[in-house]
């Protein structure tokens, strides 16, 4: 029997953004963050920047060329690029260059292809790069410019000199640099020095430490364009802030003199950049809607609690790769309900 009806198959509408133009607006989200860390620690950031790109993009052709996979279709995805802006924003401005390159040829290499290349990965490339360097190099990775210091005002060569022949020695590289905030406030808690003393240091400033919290401003400026324009969902980012910022409010309200408020905890390091940038990883977040709120909430609880009571001041890394880690067994378990399948379906 004829008949007029037409059936048309799901899906009915698909996204018309490509791979690459999604990772250029990513790229785009950064730069505020980029100029003002540029501003505070000078224009070693964008070296490190620099030398990241590169070093990321011979990595991914050289892997791509063995394997005998198409280099410039590949290259164009911006993928690397976004691995290698994300790992050198984790690095002091004073990083040797071996240190970014080892870091990023493992991010590439190791974290990315040997798990089968893009959206397969199950480890976010980046903090496994910035964890990896930071074990095998913990005292390269520990020096950064002291903010506290306006009188330090170094020039391109200088950074040149630093990053490429390892100069100054350590002894000169001491008086140019100094603790971060997060590392200040955990070594002074450790002293039994009260929080409201802590921030009378001129590292702090209004919302957290000095240079930092304009910094974090800025990535959550970015962070908002990628939510306005689509390209990332609103779960993770507000789920990882929210967390961190409950529980530090919380403990703050519990002891002050012991515990630093909320706004430090968010605009200290690098909370902002991990909600936005690298909690939202595709390839390595959970992909269901509740498991994206399960797994921002593991994220920020695990910062907290690292930064609190672990070893070291900042746990983003370690916390991103923990969760990543978890991945799989979240989104089993928040597997949406298939259409007609009832609870007692096997």
């Amino acid at each position: 029997m004829a008949t007029t009806d037409k059936i048309i198959n799901s899906p009915h509408t698909h996204s018309v953004k490509s791979v690459d133009a999604i990772m250029r607006q990513v790229i785009f989200a950064l730069i505020p963050g980029i100029i003002l860390s540029t501003i505070y620690f000078g224009i070693g950031v964008l070296v490190q920047c620099i030398l990241a790109i590169v070093f990321a993009l011979l990595s991914e052709a050289l892997v791509l060329k063995l394997s005998k996979q198409k280099i410039a279709s590949s290259l164009k995805n911006n993928t690397a690029i976004i691995t290698a802006l994300l790992f050198a924003l984790t690095l002091s401005p004073y990083t040797t260059w071996w240190v970014n390159f080892t870091g990023i040829v493992f991010a590439i290499v190791v974290a990315k292809h040997l798990f089968g290349g893009l959206g397969k990965n199950p480890f976010n490339p980046a903090m496994a790069a910035y964890v990896f360097v930071l074990l095998c190099f913990p005292l390269k990775m520990a020096y950064w410019p002291d903010l506290s210091n306006n009188e330090i005002e170094l020039s391109l060569s200088h950074y040149l000199n630093i990053i490429f022949s390892g100069l100054p020695i350590a002894q000169e590289l001491d008086a140019i640099s100094g603790a971060t905030p997060l590392t200040n406030m955990k070594v002074e808690i450790g002293l039994m020095t009260m929080v409201s003393e802590i921030e009378m240091n001129p590292l702090y400033g209004a919302l957290g430490g000095k240079g930092w919290e304009w910094i974090a401003v800025a990535y959550f400026t970015g962070g908002i364009f990628l939510l306005i324009t689509r390209v990332i969902r609103w779960q993770i980012p507000v789920t990882v802030i929210g967390t961190v910022f409950i529980i530090s409010l919380m403990f703050n309200a519990i002891d002050s003199d012991v515990y630093p408020s909320a706004l430090y905890h968010l605009f200290t390091g690098g909370t902002m950049l991990c909600a936005f940038f690298i909690a939202t990883d595709p390839a390595s977040s959970s992909t269901t809607p509740k498991g994206k709120i399960i797994y921002a909430f593991g994220i920020g609880l695990l910062i907290y609690i690292i930064r609190t009571w672990g070893s070291y001041p900042d746990g983003i890394a370690f916390a991103i790769l923990i969760m990543n880690a978890m991945v799989p067994l979240i989104d089993y378990y928040t597997r949406p309900k298939p259409l007609g399948k009832d609870e007692f379906d096997e």
